[in-house]
């Protein structure tokens, strides 16, 4: 039942459909009005292109109008009254107005007007009586029309003149100035009202694809964010750990017939190592409810004495300064600080050379927070800046530079003066959530 009624709803809403019931009931109204058989052929074939104006009004508008007003003006000039087919005029100028711009329709309006104005002053000053009116007179109609009715009221026509035997001359019919002009303004204002209403919802609509897009775009670049994200941070503890838990099996295999307690000690940095990057990853991959979340909170900077021991249980000496206590830190600048420190210890060790040193400066300026890592590239014995992370395109450098942009910061990675590698960023705090 309910698949019906809205295939009924769909089929009657279509525009045919609908002028066709609008064109029967004018026809109705016009027999009911005039009487259909006391009409001539002219009359009703003036009245058929009034009514088939109708239906192609949607799409003919401007010949539909036109046909339109010259039928109305025919029957008005073959001395009939009005009739329910002549509104066929204003339901053209309304389906105008709808389809065209406010300009155009305008345009099609005065014209309209101007020449019903002109067929009213015409009426008005040809000196005969206007038809209609006589039509109205009792006892009066046909070729020898007579009364004492001679003009319309309201028009301020003078009565028309007599002829011989004293019948009155009937003239063209004025339907009345006002209400020809109100129906024909009147029908323009609905079809203008229609499109404007239409406009303004597909304005919404539009406005409403657009939010959705938006809204999209918006999602995707925070889910490429996230996995930015996600991929920085999982490199920087994968790449740590793997690199300390190497090195130290290293060291165990070489130590383990000779100094078994080295090779003991070796293998348990590797477990906590290894323990500490897995906690580090859930951390990561953890959602911001996940109990990991709490147990394995963030690191930061006060992180950095126990980072520095493992790089050098790990066989690479490393030197920590820190000039002035950081103070209280924003947690993106204070994870990404220790971020920055861990790759660039990782870079040393897999890249300055077996007996390279390594020094680690942090320090608070009006600025904002400096950190330098810097490597001497093994005393000869190896040169960090030949490796081929070392021109900035490697992906530990990229993920910190990524960080660093992220908070509005500065960063420099090249050879040091005597030899080596060296790190310097600038991490501004006063942005990234520090303000």
């Amino acid at each position: 039942m309910n698949g019906w009624g809205v295939r009924i709803s769909a089929w009657t809403g279509r525009p045919a459909v609908q002028d066709a019931g609008l064109v029967a009931l004018l026809l109705g109204g016009t027999v009911a009005w005039r009487g259909s058989p006391l009409e001539p052929t002219p009359w009703w074939a003036v009245t058929a292109v009034c009514l088939l104006s109708v239906l192609a009004r949607h799409r003919w508008p401007v010949a539909a109008l036109a046909a339109a007003l010259t039928g109305s003006l025919v029957h008005m000039a073959i001395v009939t009254g009005p009739s329910f087919a002549d509104l066929a005029a204003p339901l053209a100028l309304a389906a105008l107005a709808g389809r065209h711009g406010r300009r155009a329709s305008l345009a099609a309006l005065g014209c309209t007007l101007l020449v019903a104005a002109g067929w009213s002053l015409f009426v008005a000053l040809d000196g005969k009586v206007d038809g209609w009116a006589l039509e109205q007179v009792p006892g009066v109609g046909g070729d020898t029309l007579g009364g004492t009715r001679g003009g319309t009221e309201g028009s301020g026509r003078e009565p028309g003149r007599a002829g011989p035997g004293g019948a009155f001359d009937p003239g063209p019919t004025d339907w009345g100035t006002l209400p020809l002009f109100g129906a024909l303004i009147a029908g323009w204002a609905v079809g203008s009202g229609a499109r404007s209403r239409r406009e303004y919802l597909d304005a919404l609509a539009t406005r409403a694809r657009d939010l959705e897009r938006e809204r999209d775009q918006r999602a995707a670049l925070a889910a490429a964010a996230e996995r930015d994200r996600l991929t920085r941070e999982l490199h920087d503890v994968v790449a740590h750990g793997l690199s300390v838990i190497v090195m130290q099996a290293q060291g165990a295999g070489a130590s383990f017939d000779k100094r078994p307690e080295h090779a003991r000690k070796a293998l348990e940095t590797i477990v906590g190592t290894g323990r500490a990057s897995l906690a580090d990853m859930r951390r990561v991959l953890a959602s911001d409810a996940a109990p990991d979340a709490s147990r394995h909170p963030a690191p930061g900077l006060d992180r950095l004495p126990q980072l520095v021991d493992t790089v050098r249980e790990s066989g690479t000496p490393v030197r920590l300064r820190v000039e002035g206590p950081p103070g209280v830190l924003p947690g993106v600048v204070d994870l990404s600080a220790y971020r920055i420190v861990q790759e660039a210890l990782t870079n040393v060790m897999k890249h300055a050379g077996p007996s390279a040193r390594a020094e680690v400066l942090v320090s608070r300026t009006g600025r904002g927070l400096v950190i330098e890592v810097a490597d001497d590239g093994g005393a000869g014995d190896g040169d960090s800046a030949a490796v081929p992370s070392a021109d900035g395109t490697g992906n530990g450098l990229r993920g910190m530079r990524d960080r660093v942009a992220l908070l509005g910061g500065e960063m420099s990675a090249a050879r040091a003066p005597g030899g080596g590698f060296a790190v310097r960023v600038l991490l501004p705090l006063n942005r990234g959530g520090a303000e």
